[in-house]
């Protein structure tokens, strides 16, 4: 696909925005290296050994989800899965914020661009991304689908970022200065406060989130996804820090995309243009699709370098565990070039289980598929985040709660649809430990789960016989090529073994306080089909 960049260019008009009058120089459409040299330019960065242009994002270095509202009106009052990761924000507050934000951008240099969302042209949404920074731009510009000259699809939606704009929480409704604020019915989304840049691409999925499956009966999903050379397509759900990045980009398979997708009645396709890999511990020789990415064009936030130099330490949580890399689809040597593929023909359910008991590979039934998407498990360990000690779970709807706005229930209904339209097959892979817990045992070796990823793709587990763990009632094969036999089953890589049933049941019980919130809006299959207490009192 051929991109329309353009020369800087002088606004002094309402172009940019509808009905609003913005004085100060546009730089509308530029090209990558326009913007790195912008960003060099004006201290936003600096670039890396390999040309990657390194940022740090300040006082915000990950997603801030208690300051993330949706403006609550007539669209979406009564559809709207109102939460603590969905907060409702009066129409009033959002004039007052957007009026004194425009203001505030009116003089000042901008950078205007044009994008798409939804590889699949049935379902393409048209955006103009107006970024105070040109290395916000960079990213917009790597994340979204790019236009072709003669594109003509229409410019519906505005997003409008900030990074030095406050709000006033006293007067405008918000808790504190930094926001994201979705409007449904202005079409528009403001970013406020904050430089981190996931904030950019999550605002724009969550509103997918909510148009695809309530107007376009499209499943939009939290996930990775690649096909094989004979069109096989799979999906990877998880949680970050699970591997769904890596996992996906495999050097004998093409990658559709690596964190946002849709599934209509024919086909899986991306939203996105781009990928944003977690880069903490990146190692060359385990993920080297993801290492050699990191190069011109590329953003890296929030990673440190070695002393003297512009090498980066990729083992360095000085700023944050939580460093990333921006860079486009078209980096990773075996992308897909049309960023769709077929229906899937395998699903896996991505977990690093810190707590060492969950097999590191199971085949789910329809019923366990269901209820392992509402919950949505994943762990964290000690050094993740302040006062976590000990091994700590996390629930998260669909892989990915803090980004739908409807019912995930909805999500998981028509997941289960489709996975029985189609025979889909879905895995539970444990990327996380065995032997023990975290501080105990050890990390699942990541050539194991390659394995286990790639024994299934193969087809080799079909003619292998499974049988079923105890503890949480799922089926797991007896081998598996190149994967240790003993590891298959976690109690046998425990040296204590009454120490593995006690720590599988407090899980098991993690899971069942976690589901009852969606006990009464699933069968009775459904909600059967998680893990065993035995009837006792967790």
């Amino acid at each position: 696909m051929q991109t329309n960049y353009m020369q800087s260019v002088p606004f002094f008009n309402e172009d940019i925005l509808p009905g609003v009058h913005l004085s100060g120089k546009c730089h509308y459409q530029l090209s990558p290296e326009k913007l790195i040299s912008y960003a060099l330019e004006r201290k936003e960065g600096v670039l890396s050994d390999t040309g990657a242009l390194i940022i740090n994002t300040a006082e915000f270095t990950g997603r801030s989800p208690k300051d993330r509202f949706i403006v609550k009106d007539a669209i979406t009052a009564q559809t709207v899965d109102w939460n603590d990761g969905n907060q409702p924000l009066e129409e009033k507050y959002f004039q007052r914020i957007y009026q004194r934000m425009t203001a505030y951008l009116d003089g000042k240099e901008l950078w205007v661009r044009d994008c798409y969302v939804c590889a699949k042209e049935d379902y393409r949404l048209g955006i103009r991304i107006i970024n105070e920074n040109s290395c916000c731009s960079l990213f917009a510009c790597n994340m979204f689908l790019r236009p072709a000259q003669d594109d003509k699809t229409a410019i519906t939606w505005h997003l409008i970022q900030a990074p030095r704009f406050l709000a006033m929480p006293a007067a405008e409704g918000v808790p504190n200065e930094n926001f994201v604020i979705i409007n449904f019915s202005k079409k528009c989304i403001l970013i406020g406060g904050t430089q981190y840049t996931g904030e950019i691409k999550k605002a724009v999925f969550s509103v997918l989130n909510f148009l695809l499956p309530k107007e376009q009966n499209v499943l939009s999903m939290h996930c990775a996804a690649n096909r094989g050379k004979k069109g096989d397509t799979a999906l990877f759900f998880g949680l970050s820090g699970t591997g769904k990045t890596t996992l996906s980009a495999d050097n004998s398979r093409q990658l559709i995309g690596d964190d946002e997708h849709g599934w209509d009645d024919t086909s899986v396709f991306n939203f996105e243009g781009g990928c944003y890999a977690k880069i903490i511990d990146l190692d060359k020789a385990k993920e080297p699709e993801i290492y050699q990415a990191i190069r011109f064009g590329t953003i890296v936030e929030n990673v440190t370098c070695f002393t003297g130099t512009n090498i980066i330490d990729y083992a360095s949580k000085e700023i944050t565990e939580n460093t990333r890399a921006s860079y486009p689809l078209g980096y990773i040597a075996n992308a897909a070039h049309n960023n769709s593929s077929n229906i899937p023909n395998n699903i896996f359910f991505l977990t690093a289980d810190a707590f060492g008991v969950l097999p590191p590979v199971s085949r789910l039934s329809e019923n366990q598929a269901i209820y392992h998407f509402l919950s949505g498990y994943t762990a964290k360990v000690a050094g993740t985040e302040n006062g976590v000690a000990t091994p700590k779970p996390t629930f998260s709807a669909c892989f990915g709660a803090p980004f739908l706005p409807l019912s995930p229930i909805l999500y998981a209904e028509m997941l289960g649809r489709k996975i029985k339209d189609h025979q889909v097959k879905v895995w539970l892979i444990n990327t996380g430990w065995t032997g023990g817990g975290y501080g105990k045992g050890s990390r699942i070796p990541l050539e194991y789960t390659r394995s286990i990823v790639k024994a299934v793709l193969q087809g080799d587990l079909e003619t292998i016989a499974f049988t079923e763990d105890g503890a949480f009632g799922l089926m797991v094969p007896i081998v598996c090529p190149g994967v240790p036999a003993e590891l298959l089953h976690p109690v046998n890589t425990w040296n204590n073994k009454m120490d593995y049933y006690a720590t599988a049941y407090k899980l098991a019980c993690y899971f069942e306080k976690n589901f009852e919130k969606y006990r009464d809006a699933v069968s009775t299959a459904v909600a059967s089909a998680g893990p065993k207490t035995g009837n006792k009192a967790c």
